[in-house]
């Protein structure tokens, strides 16, 4: 059986990304999450996922990003010892940070696929906008963890194709949250 590939983050109504780290990390519309009213119960998913996380995926600039908070965050201390996997064709192995688990480079999308093959859980990716949009055209993309902000935006960042193509999704598990965040858990339909 292959691992599972799960995309997890906050997007808008309208499918945008955020960025917690908003315009530093390049989004002129980012950190829009901390502008809406916090829920504990909206954020239970994100300690759900890890209990089934077995590793983690990032693209370089997300890697970068995360490596330069998540391995002294006490908030962030079960992704320690993970396996990481980073999907880059010019980060290389000496600027990969230390005493973050094991991590390994991988190179290409036929990389990717070769890992799914492999045995282990469910592989979580966090960020990594653009690799996810490519994950998911290459038909690598199992599920989406959402959490749906009530907020539009526009235009930003997506990780769904703005190719015409239909792409259908089976709803696992909703919930909705008082402060209007929804969550929508999706399985890709093949």
């Amino acid at each position: 059986m292959a691992r599972e590939l799960v995309w997890t983050g906050f997007v808008t109504l309208d499918g945008v990304m955020d960025s917690p780290g908003g315009r530093q990390e390049g989004h002129p519309g980012g950190g829009w999450v901390f502008h809406t009213e916090f829920d504990p119960e909206a954020f239970a998913l994100k300690g759900e996922e890890l209990e089934e996380t077995s590793a983690l995926m990032f693209g370089r600039r997300s890697y970068e990003a995360f490596a330069s908070v998540w391995p002294g965050s006490e908030d962030h201390a079960a992704y320690r010892d993970l396996p990481k996997y980073v999907v880059s064709s010019t980060l290389q192995p000496d600027a990969l940070v230390e005493g973050w688990g094991e991590q390994q480079i991988l190179r290409s999308t036929e990389d990717v696929a070769a890992l799914k093959q492999g045995e282990g859980g469910a592989v979580f990716m966090h960020g990594s906008g653009e690799l996810a949009l490519r994950l998911a055209e290459a038909g690598l993309v199992d599920r989406y963890n959402l959490l749906v902000f009530p907020v539009l935006l526009g235009e930003g960042r997506t990780v769904f194709s703005r190719v015409q193509r239909e792409q259908r999704l089976s709803l696992r598990e909703s919930a909705a949250y008082g402060n209007g965040v929804i969550k929508a858990v999706y399985d890709v339909v093949r």
